[in-house]
């Protein structure tokens, strides 16, 4: 019997080069940036290398991305408590703090691709994606709140929303709103497949985003459930999402390979900040080799099935790319 050795495939980095099956590149990454409205960076504890930035800021960096090749950024505001509200009324302000991000982003860098959030959450005085009465979760009377964002957010140049919010036929109603208002053009990145997940604590320190009351479990994911996730897929491609996301990352490569069987659509992958702030702290402990880590972990989403990952490592791992040659 001949002997069969798969180390051949091995012996050298360029044939390992010539037989990898998976790629990274920055073209596969999103970069995640939160902006707030003082002109000076505040860091996030939570998220270290992470800060809420002014819109200088914000275009500075963007900038910085764009050079190192990462195509795209998406926004998350972070308000004050004055500014919020139980109808989360600033969300659709054109002079509002996202607008104007999103128009001095795509004044200064026009190949930027803008991702921008669609959830009241980051605008709402109840710190929850959908509107709060007497209690609960009022599906169906948050999807106007919820269109006449993305259609600000699109007035104001955005490329792409991105509704994160999880409530029941939210994509038909962003699709008809945008295409009544001629912004049949701007794409609709569904967070088709998000569970009601632990990993999202920093990411809601930095935008003091946390439920004041209950929590979102009515209306994002039981994480035991990836049946549901084909579900969920085949209504928002039914209802004219562009990207599908699942989200967090790691802890659900099972669904975003299921996600990848199941549609011809974009998959995006959200390496969300509960994963990020973990290898940071493990590194800073020195348990662990972040960028090693970072890379390896963004390349398991890949391989998994995501066509594109959010990610708060994004210029990290774009400068180890650079530097590698990869």
């Amino acid at each position: 019997m001949i002997p069969v050795r798969p180390r051949r495939n091995r012996t050298s980095a360029g044939i390992r080069a010539l037989v990898r099956e998976t790629s990274l590149t920055p073209s596969h990454l999103v970069l995640p940036l939160f902006v707030h409205e003082s002109t000076q960076p505040q860091a996030i504890a939570s998220m270290p290398g992470c800060c809420r930035q002014g819109i200088d800021g914000i275009v500075t960096t963007a900038r910085e991305a764009l050079a190192l090749g990462i195509p795209a950024v998406a926004l998350f505001p972070a308000l004050p408590d004055a500014a919020k509200d139980p109808t989360a009324k600033a969300s659709t302000d054109p002079e509002g703090l996202l607008p104007r991000t999103v128009r001095a982003l795509k004044a200064a860098l026009p190949a930027l691709v803008v991702v921008t959030d669609v959830a009241m959450d980051p605008y709402s005085s109840d710190g929850h994606d959908g509107l709060l009465r007497d209690g609960r979760i009022v599906n169906d009377d948050t999807l106007p709140i919820l269109a006449a964002m993305a259609v600000a957010q699109a007035r104001a140049g955005a490329d792409v929303v991105a509704p994160s919010d999880m409530m029941d036929g939210r994509v038909a109603a962003i699709r008809s709103a945008l295409d009544s208002a001629g912004f049949t053009d701007v794409a609709i990145c569904s967070y088709c497949v998000k569970y009601a997940s632990a990993f999202y604590g920093p990411f809601r320190d930095a935008l003091d985003s946390a439920p004041r009351s209950g929590d979102k479990k009515t209306y994002q994911m039981d994480p035991a459930n990836v049946r549901e996730a084909a579900r969920e897929v085949a209504l928002d491609e039914s209802e004219g999402a562009d990207w599908l996301m699942v989200k967090p990352g790691l802890p659900y490569l099972d669904v975003i390979a299921r996600v990848r069987a199941q549609t011809a659509l974009p998959v995006a992958a959200y390496h969300v900040s509960g994963e990020y702030a973990m290898l940071k702290a493990a590194a800073a402990n020195g348990w662990l080799d972040y960028e090693r880590c970072l890379l390896e972990s963004l390349l398991s989403l890949r391989r998994a099935g995501a066509d594109l990952i959010f990610t708060y490592g994004a210029l990290d791992a774009a400068r180890l790319l650079a530097k590698s040659g990869g």
